[in-house]
């Protein structure tokens, strides 16, 4: 019974001595590793990914990538007359390029689309503030990650009404929204975008409205 009981001791100690030796340490407790490291690239830089013709104009948009929000530059066909000049024009050559699927090369590096029609973007009303832009659609309507694309897209262009920032409403009778586009709503798109103040109309229109056949600094008794 003694020589039994030696001999397994004798091998476990053989076992261990033969793992040490092969650098593989052993522990009792479960190692998480952790995940996976991504192999999507989310970059198109030089590969020559245009979603047209390398005459058009010069456009950044915002898809989606590893659950993020990166930019994509691209050429868009030019529109009648300069869209620098017009944030409608502008805004509708954004909506038309995060409308089309991406092409092979952006599918590729792992970019995909939230932005689905029938949607389209037009100007403010008349009672709106300046820079405002209607869509087809309430923005709440949309997915998340749709309005975030739109939101950045727009704030960051030509589009926006400054300091990385959109007015935007829908055909309804609700009032617009300034939306911003921050490093967190990049990072995490399916989070509702941050809003910020709303401009009101300039308080001479509005008074000058309300009170027909006055007129500016008129007085009432």
């Amino acid at each position: 019974m003694r020589r039994r009981t030696f001999g397994r001791a004798a091998g476990a100690v053989a076992l261990a001595a033969l793992v040490a030796g092969c650098g593989i340490r052993t522990t009792s407790v479960p190692v998480d590793a952790g995940a996976a490291p991504s192999r999507v690239p989310c970059s198109t830089a030089g590969d020559g990914t245009a979603a047209t013709s390398a005459g058009g104009v010069p456009v950044r948009v915002f898809l989606v990538c590893g659950s993020q929000l990166e930019p994509v530059d691209r050429r868009s066909p030019p529109p009648e007359g300069k869209a620098g000049a017009d944030p409608v024009r502008t805004a509708r050559l954004l909506l038309a390029q995060l409308l089309a699927a991406p092409p092979e090369g952006e599918r590729r590096a792992g970019f995909t689309t939230a932005v689905r029609g029938p949607l389209t973007v037009g100007d403010g009303r008349r009672d709106d503030p300046a820079g405002t832009l209607r869509l087809s659609r309430q923005p709440e309507d949309l997915t998340p990650v749709a309005l975030s694309q739109l939101v950045c897209s727009f704030a960051e262009s030509a589009a926006g009404a400054g300091d990385r920032t959109v007015l935007l409403g829908g055909p309804g009778p609700y009032a617009p929204k300034r939306y911003r586009c921050t490093p967190e709503l990049r990072e995490r798109p399916e989070s509702a975008p941050p809003t910020a103040p709303t401009p009101t109309p300039t308080a001479t229109a509005t008074a000058t409205a309300s009170v027909p056949g006055s007129s500016p600094g008129a007085t009432t008794g």
